[in-house]
């Protein structure tokens, strides 16, 4: 009689093997692909200025190219499409030269041995720089460009983070003489206000519909978009728990949400209030910070961090309520709809 074979764990390595060799060709495609389209704006820019650039010359050889390759290879390669391939070139190519600086002619897309493309060092798909192409500032692209790569973020989240003014709201929170960095590193944390947005944004809980919602409202609200809001909150975040008890001499306190960020190696709290934050909401945030740091933290963890999420705050309430070398309890206003992105960019520029 034969036994019954018990390899949950083999069949699940084995899952994962087929999967990260599937996303990896698809990667490696997309990496193919975007270095190709940049190879073809070049070539168009090249022609474009032995002729001259002339306007009229521009557009005829676009057309004509389409024509060709629309034949031959089908979709993908409108006018619409060549030009885009154009600008990439133009946008992307100081950036590739200092990146490729010592290497001469075209940019290779070699194989090495590990089955990774080597040279080209687009590591998003053509849909994610189609967008990325919109926005102007070059400070705020490389940021977005950072970020999405390193998250990985689908076309879907890039655009969400760029609607909710990421960017902006970070610029906004950190040093003036860091701002640069965005740009060239993307989010970088290192220490507990780093995570701290202001506003946090939370339009797709879609409650901004409702004309009254309470606190277990927006909690159950946050727990069905939890994808939603652990992207929102930034790198790192893994939940923990919901309703999390407390029990000191019999009675019971409950901490909203807690969640872990792996990147600072702490338990981080968040307490949600519909209205406008107290002094007293502030002593129970710090009791519940007290607590995790005694009772939950081990010895390699790092300090809990705690944030009050609330509709609206008084500064000087926080201000005078936390003592002033605070680096563990923080209030954020949240917002249901998305920001001003005009707005937030005109206060970046004044600040």
């Amino acid at each position: 009689m034969n036994k019954p074979i018990h390899n949950d764990q083999l069949f699940e390595d084995v899952r994962q093997l087929i999967r990260s060799a599937r996303q990896q060709v698809v990667r490696s495609i997309n990496v193919t692909m975007v270095a190709t389209y940049f190879e073809i704006g070049k070539r168009i820019v090249q022609e474009e200025q032995g002729g001259k650039i002339r306007a009229e010359y521009a557009k005829q050889v676009l057309k004509k190219l389409s024509s060709i390759l629309s034949k031959e290879f089908g979709k993908g390669f409108s006018e619409s499409n060549l030009e885009y391939m154009r600008r990439f070139y133009q946008m992307y190519s100081p950036r590739i030269s200092q990146t490729m600086s010592g290497q001469s002619g075209s940019l290779e897309i070699s194989q090495t041995l590990s089955g990774k493309f080597s040279a080209a060092p687009f590591n998003l798909s053509w849909s994610h720089y189609l967008f990325l192409l919109r926005i102007e500032n070059e400070t705020e692209r490389g940021f977005y460009e950072i970020e999405a790569a390193q998250n990985n973020w689908s076309l879907r989240e890039l655009k969400r983070q760029f609607n909710s003014a990421l960017f902006e709201r970070l610029a906004l929170s950190t040093d003036k003489d860091k701002v640069w960095k965005l740009a060239t590193e993307g989010q970088v944390i290192e220490k507990p206000q780093d995570l701290i947005k202001e506003p946090v944004v939370l339009e797709f809980l879609g409650l901004d519909e409702k004309p009254y919602y309470s606190e277990s409202d927006l909690e159950q609200a946050i727990l069905d978009k939890l994808q939603d809001f652990l992207l929102e909150m930034g790198k790192g975040f893994t939940f923990v728990a919901r309703q999390y008890r407390i029990t000191l001499e019999g009675r019971h306190y409950r901490i909203d949400l807690a969640f872990f960020n792996r990147i600072l190696q702490c338990f981080f709290l968040v307490d949600l209030k519909i209205g406008d934050i107290e002094h007293q909401d502030i002593g129970q945030m710090q009791m519940y910070v007290n607590y995790f740091d005694r009772e939950m933290r081990l010895p390699h963890e790092a300090l809990t961090i705690g944030l009050i999420l609330c509709r609206d705050k008084s500064e000087s309430v926080v201000r005078y309520t936390l003592p002033e070398d605070n680096e563990q309890i923080f209030a954020s206003r949240y917002s249901t709809v998305l920001p001003d992105k005009e707005a937030l960019k005109k206060l970046l520029l004044e600040g």
